[in-house]
């Protein structure tokens, strides 16, 4: 009895909360599957502590960034069979630095996870290497914008390999809105980071984004407001090498598919509300020409329900990205949509069979090519989104990152569920996406299916948010038109009795082979 008492002991020991001198700790690549569902929920801390030393692994030169100009890369292939990188993504996005950002933001913040994530052998310096990350980047976008000047400051898809960034082939004369209002807010957090420092250093650096930051105020209307409410969702540019300012440059909508979702696409609504200069007039009319899309549905399906949950376009783990960055959460009824829709999520998957939550990813890798398959936009919850037809052989351990929002240790509990599939671990951490038959992955590491799982760990950005908001006067609109939108479309929600679903299905062995460089 004596003994299994003390080896009882043990156990809690080595899975207890990570200390300062545990961080050092280095948990075997293919950890997962050392880890229970009942250990994960009883230890999440310590399981977060592993997955967040191996996830930083993509944090690499020729990986995930260019350490020559601070720039994101999509991401890069691996080996089908070592596991190694292989093939970079050369291309980028405004989404994807806005990920890097929001992460470099937690680590000037003196974030410990954050820490862990970045330097995990000398977490001290976290703070350091992030600011200098975004000192680099910040000459590139000047660059870029000195280069470039019809986009007003904003960025196109981008090639980011070589030292000047340039426009992708398919986006000369052409830029979005929705991956520039993630940018746009993870700068905001960054430099309210950056002014929180006790670094002189970095309130300068704090003041030379916010005149990238102010610029964007200054054009943003013209790049991409047309009137009567309606924001261009790709803004076609007459010249892109022309000033804003120019008799020659225009702008216009490159089609009447306009920028009006109450998901992602939103934080650049709030960032043309507050700093776009319009009247309140054309204020006004920015939510009456979205609200048509704010729509209250109910998630019922096998005795589970109902839910009653904001609709989504394919209910992908992708659409909820703008909780991550503005204090959505402080506004009550908000939050409690968001809770219901991580219920829906995890149980219908759970009620499916489904081993795993689906999100917007890349598919899976032909082995006989290397190629990777193509890109699954529609993966989500037919029932409760109003896009129908969808693709559902494919889940991704990034779906779990809204539910970590809610219970880190359930939401923990689905992405190691997930990764403990063949192969998807990999030397760089998660791997891209499985198909539910077990008979394929894709050998693929990016931003998207990493960061935004880190970011939901780290509770978003809201905290760095918040107090700039506040300082900058626009808190208290932010909490007032969130409250107004949505109060008018749920006056009342079922569901919230409904525990949050662990997954009951394993991803199958069909006879794929772990990547070798990672056990």
């Amino acid at each position: 009895m004596l003994l299994s008492s003390t080896f009882a002991g043990l156990i809690a020991l080595a899975y207890a909360l990570p200390s300062e001198t545990d961080s050092r700790r280095s948990p075997p690549c293919r950890f997962a599957n050392n880890w229970s569902q009942k250990d994960v929920l009883q230890y999440a801390d310590r399981f977060e502590w592993d997955m967040l030393y191996w996830e930083g692994r993509f944090h690499q030169d020729n990986v995930g960034y260019n350490v020559k100009n601070g720039m994101t890369y999509d991401g890069t292939q691996l080996n089908w069979t070592t596991g190694e990188r292989t093939k970079v993504h050369p291309f980028s996005a405004a989404s994807k630095e806005s990920l890097q950002i929001m992460l470099y933001a937690h680590a000037i913040a003196g974030d410990r996870k954050a820490a862990r994530f970045l330097s995990p052998d000398a977490p001290a310096n976290a703070p350091a290497i992030a600011a200098s990350i975004m000192q680099t980047k910040l000459k590139t976008y000047l660059q870029f914008n000195q280069t470039y000047p019809g986009f007003g400051g904003f960025l196109p898809w981008m090639t980011t390999s070589g030292q000047d960034v340039t426009p992708t082939w398919d986006w000369v004369n052409r830029v979005p809105g929705l991956d520039n209002g993630e940018l746009l807010w993870a700068v905001y957090a960054c430099i309210s980071a950056l002014e929180q420092s006790s670094s002189r250093s970095n309130h300068q650096l704090a003041a030379d984004w916010q005149k990238w930051f102010d610029y964007a105020k200054t054009t943003v209307a013209k790049v991409f407001y047309i009137g009567d409410g309606h924001v261009c969702a790709v803004t076609k540019i007459a010249n892109q090498s022309l000033p804003v300012n120019d008799p020659k440059q225009t702008y216009g909508c490159e089609s009447p598919a306009y920028l009006d979702d109450p998901y992602e696409g939103e934080l650049f609504t709030y960032f043309i509300q507050f700093f776009g200069k319009l009247s309140s007039q054309e204020k006004a009319k920015l939510w009456t020409a979205k609200r048509a899309k704010l729509v209250s549905v109910e998630y019922e399906m096998d005795g589970v329900g109902p839910i009653t949950v904001e609709q989504g376009y394919w209910f992908s783990a992708h659409e909820p990205w703008k909780v991550l960055e503005l204090p959505y959460f402080d506004v009550d009824i908000i939050k409690r949509i968001h809770h219901n829709m991580e219920r829906a999520r995890t149980c219908n998957s759970a009620v499916t069979k489904t081993p795993g939550l689906f999100a917007s990813v890349n598919n899976s890798t032909d082995p006989a090519t290397d190629e990777i398959i193509g890109y699954i936009s529609p993966a989500g919850i037919v029932s409760i989104a109003s896009q129908k037809d969808q693709y559902h052989d494919v889940i991704t351990p990034y779906g779990a990152w809204p539910v970590m929002m809610f219970d880190k240790s359930v939401g923990l509990a689905w992405w190691n569920s997930m990764v403990q599939g063949k192969k998807m671990q990999n030397p760089y951490g998660s791997t891209e996406s499985s198909r539910v038959d077990g008979k394929l992955v894709s050998a693929l590491v990016t931003w998207d299916s990493k960061v935004t799982t880190v970011m939901g760990l780290l509770g978003g950005v809201s905290d760095l948010v918040r107090p700039k908001m506040k300082a900058d006067g626009i808190y208290r609109d932010f909490i007032n038109i969130a409250q107004r939108e949505y109060s008018r479309v749920f006056p009342s929600l079922k569901g919230e009795n409904v525990k949050l679903c662990l997954p009951s299905q394993k991803l199958p062995d069909a006879g794929l082979k772990d990547f070798t460089l990672c056990k």
